[in-house]
């Protein structure tokens, strides 16, 4: 009887050891789990960033492949020219011309050549210059479009930053939120760092009639918002003179307000970059980037 009382003595005892050692271990592969869990969401966002920059890189080599191919089809043409320029000369041997006064008009005809030639790699360069202000706009603006508090559309061949009229009103007003003063902050640190563009502030409404005594229809309201966003974008750093508002009420919508989902987009703040007259711009690399 005491042999057996002292097995069961002894059993409970090895059990008691087992658990208290087995404790530590447990909480151990607990943490490395999470350690584990971390690395993965670390290499899930790492894969995120390079898929980024690799459809950055391929843009910029499609860019410059078709200046390539432009550089290529304009010594072509100039080979042309120097052709037609041989055959005039043989031309003027045959026939006993003025041979000065056609070699006068040739090296004219070459120096309008070579003008257009420069003033199109001048243009070019102005393209890709934009683009790449551009892309580098949109990556500084990746924790705002993350957050759902920004989008960024290429309409009508311009760029344009959208943001949702909740992220930066109650509904009803024009007073910016604190929310959306910090999120307007971002936006003019970067606005702000972008020389000689003009940014249009664009107010949108939903269709359906303002409830609210301050404002007598979407008209006044979507106009009153946009110059609030105007006067923040300013007071942050932004030149006045680069700043315009507009107000287009309900007409613009981008949805059909068909639902409740679609009238909450068409609610919304849209900062267009303006483009510069002398500029010829090509957008269509960077909206397949956005796509």
């Amino acid at each position: 009887m005491k042999s057996r009382f002292r097995l069961v003595t002894c059993a409970g005892l090895l059990a008691l050891l087992a658990i208290g050692c087995t404790k530590p271990y447990k909480e151990k592969i607990a943490s490395q789990e999470k350690q584990l869990s971390r690395l993965r969401i670390e290499l899930a966002e790492n894969a995120e960033e390079r898929a980024d920059l690799d459809s950055a890189v391929s843009g910029l080599r499609a860019d410059r492949n078709r200046l390539e191919e432009r550089g290529n089809s304009l010594e072509a043409r100039l080979a042309t020219m120097v052709e037609y320029a041989r055959q005039l000369e043989a031309e003027i041997e045959k026939l006993g011309g003025d041979k000065e006064a056609m070699a006068g008009r040739y090296q004219e005809a070459i120096e309008e050549q070579q003008r257009l030639i420069a003033e199109m790699q001048k243009r070019q360069a102005q393209a890709q210059a934009r683009l790449d202000t551009m892309k580098g706009m949109l990556s500084q603006f990746k924790s705002l479009i993350a957050g759902g508090k920004l989008n960024v559309r290429i309409r009508d061949g311009k760029l344009m930053l959208e943001l949702p009229s909740a992220v930066l009103f109650e509904s009803g007003r024009a007073d910016i939120s604190e929310d959306g003063l910090a999120t307007l902050a971002q936006v003019a640190d970067v606005l702000s760092q972008i020389p000689k563009r003009e940014f249009q502030v664009a107010g949108h409404t939903d269709d359906v009639p303002i409830s609210s005594g301050r404002f007598p229809d979407n008209w006044a309201l979507s106009t009153a918002r946009s110059v609030a966003v105007v006067r923040e974008l300013q007071q942050r750093g932004v030149k006045a003179t680069n700043l315009s508002a507009s107000g287009y009420s309900e007409y613009r919508p981008m949805l059909p307000n068909t639902s409740k989902e679609n009238r909450a987009q068409n609610r919304r703040i849209e900062i267009v970059l303006m483009p510069n007259l002398d500029e010829l711009p090509d957008l269509s690399e960077l909206e397949r980037e956005l796509k």
